[in-house]
């Protein structure tokens, strides 16, 4: 990357926010997934101190209306708008999209960072596996809904982003079975290995929604890093985190991995969503707030695995991507 700020492991949201406050000013950004105790919540707070608008969404309006609270008791000038969205319903993620698009802001950034992580098998409303629709189908439509509003945001000089939280998840398993996709079964159903189809999806996604935008859309995915969130304290998804390691017997942050914290764990999402040295970078992975290709899993770079999840998606949710 060209030269400029330097981040690391350390780097936290407020300093990659204050490394692009210019580059915030004035947009509007769309972050999915803003619970308090979450990186969607601290992402949307290190930008709402530069940005004209942060839409924050959440599948509960009580909780949704906590994040708020708490954006505007430390940035009292902080234009937030709350949006109830479920993105483990179609009909949800619809009501939500005309709501943004009857609205005459243009929006400039839309971040899917929302996941539904390591939980027992249930079918959505749409006959889909949960995590699979939440983490990957419910943004691949949301994402298609907002296109318009966010190509409307396009000048000369400026270029819409998406961005995908993902997660070193991504490399597990040989990828997206997308036998399971289409048609779920809980016989055949792993926590684990669902989770990392559906973080294997939010890089391939980024990378074929650059591909289709043809320079239209930048589009981003990342690695947020190892962050102890409100994901790691459900009781469904303990015992598998202690399976994997990542949780220790008394259910405490395993301390062999290296750890973030929420804001260190938010940073990278906003370095994909301004970082003007990403422009030239479209569907790139990052990791520590940086470029880091190298570490994506060869089935979640694959470029005919990329085209074929598209279209896959695209049948599922009944209508194309069209720019």
């Amino acid at each position: 990357m060209s030269t400029g700020p330097t981040f690391s492991f350390a780097t936290t949201a407020d300093e990659v926010a204050a490394a692009f406050a210019a580059e915030i000013k004035g947009k509007n950004i769309l972050v999915t997934g803003t619970s308090l105790k979450g990186i969607g919540f601290e992402t949307a707070r290190a930008m709402a101190k530069y940005a004209n608008r942060v839409i924050i969404t959440g599948y509960n309006a009580e909780r949704l209306k906590l994040s708020e609270e708490a954006i505007k008791k430390e940035i009292p000038q902080a234009n937030i708008y709350p949006l109830v969205l479920d993105l483990s319903s179609f009909a949800s993620v619809r009501k939500a999209a005309a709501e943004i698009n009857a609205q005459p802001e243009p929006l400039h950034v839309l971040i899917n960072n929302a996941a539904s992580s390591f939980v027992d098998f249930k079918l959505t409303v749409d006959g889909l596996e949960t995590q699979l629709a939440t983490d990957h189908v419910g943004p691949f439509l949301l994402t298609k809904l907002l296109a318009p509003k966010l190509l409307a945001s396009a000048t000369p000089m400026y270029t819409p982003r998406v961005v995908f939280v993902s997660s070193p998840a991504e490399g597990f398993g040989t990828g997206v079975d997308f036998d399971a996709l289409e048609h779920p079964d809980p016989a055949k159903y792993s926590k684990q290995l669902a989770y990392g189809q559906a973080k294997s999806a939010n890089v391939l996604t980024a990378i074929e929604l650059s591909k289709r935008s043809k320079g239209k859309i930048n589009a981003y995915s990342l690695s947020p890093g190892l962050i102890f969130t409100n994901i790691l304290e459900k009781e469904d998804s303990i015992p598998t985190l202690q399976s994997i390691g990542i949780l220790g017997e008394d259910k405490k942050p395993n301390t062999e991995h290296p750890w973030k914290t929420l804001p260190q764990g938010a940073a990278t999402t906003i370095a994909a969503a301004f970082d003007p040295r990403l422009n030239d970078k479209p569907g790139a992975y990052l990791d520590d707030s940086t470029v880091a290709n190298h570490l994506i899993a060869p089935h979640s770079s694959d470029p005919a695995k990329a085209e074929k999840l598209w279209n896959i998606t695209e049948k599922i949710i009944g209508e194309a991507f069209v720019f």
